[in-house]
């Protein structure tokens, strides 16, 4: 990395980044999922972003429990009856490699140019668990979005959605309009996603979120009303996974974590201390 340049130069960099955090629990002897491909779609760049986050390095935890919390209500969807499975910014997510998904499942990748054409070349010798296509476009387009969805919900009967550290970039007016778009598809039936508590974005902003904002890519998303947020959308909370709680389920949280997990956490899904990942259901 040049010395003139900022450690995160854009949003792109932000998939190599998190990718980091997937191969440092990869390579541990007790690893609770093993992404044999993320250290080499981090690469150099991934590793010397991640040496220079060290606020969100206290709290790796957090991303390996969003990793698995976002598998299980995968896997879960897939075994009732999925058939179509459509990640949202996909970035270096590499789930179709390593999860035990059917061949007959139809894993729809979507990405800007640059990030898909990355992805492409990095793992063009690897073989899938199941049918993978890749698409090329910007999700701010709303005109290019909704053709976009139209024509995915045309080929399944049972859609599933994925936006896995998507939504805290976004405004609440532009996940306003995501959540529609995506609820104007009838075969579109499920969404997860990761929320952030108004608390946990604060405290965000206040530690790497500087160095985000500077790379213009800012975090803006974590609505008061919690998953409540998305029912005039078309959505509705069917399940959520405290992050906080998972990460203490799967033991990865520091000590003085474990004793704050122990506590009551709101009854209210998405009102959570810290987060949670939320399976959504059209309403």
């Amino acid at each position: 990395m040049a010395a003139s340049e900022p450690l995160i130069r854009d949003i792109s960099d932000t998939a190599r980044w998190v990718a980091i955090y997937r191969a440092d629990e990869s390579d541990r002897k007790d690893a609770l999922f093993h992404d044999p491909l993320a250290r080499r779609l981090a690469g150099t760049r991934g590793e010397e972003i991640a040496r220079g986050m060290r606020d969100a390095n206290r709290n790796s935890w957090a991303f390996v429990s969003r990793t698995v919390a976002f598998d299980e209500f995968i896997l879960a969807e897939v075994a009732r009856g999925v058939d179509v499975v459509v990640n949202l910014a996909a970035g270096f997510d590499t789930r179709p490699y390593r999860l035990a998904l059917p061949s007959n499942l139809l894993w729809i990748e979507v990405d800007l140019p640059r990030l898909v054409a990355a992805k492409r070349e990095q793992l063009v010798d690897e073989k899938p668990a199941c049918i993978v296509e890749r698409i090329e476009t910007d999700l701010a387009d709303a005109a290019a979005r909704r053709d976009l969805f139209a024509k995915i919900g045309a080929r399944g009967r049972d859609v599933l959605v994925v936006t896995e550290g998507l939504l805290v970039y976004l405004s609440e007016e532009e996940v306003a309009a995501l959540a529609r778009d995506l609820a104007a598809v009838p075969t579109i039936r499920h969404w997860v996603i990761d929320l952030a508590s108004p608390g946990l974005l604060r405290i965000l902003q206040k530690g790497f979120g500087q160095k985000l904002k500077d790379a213009g890519a800012p975090l803006r998303f974590g609505p008061e009303a919690g998953t409540a947020f998305f029912a005039p959308h078309g959505w509705k909370a069917k399940s959520v996974a405290s992050s906080l709680k998972t990460g203490a389920r799967i033991r990865r949280l520091p000590f003085f974590l474990r004793l704050i997990a122990l506590l009551p956490e709101s009854p209210t899904p998405g009102k959570r201390p810290w987060s949670g990942i939320c399976l959504l259901e059209r309403t």
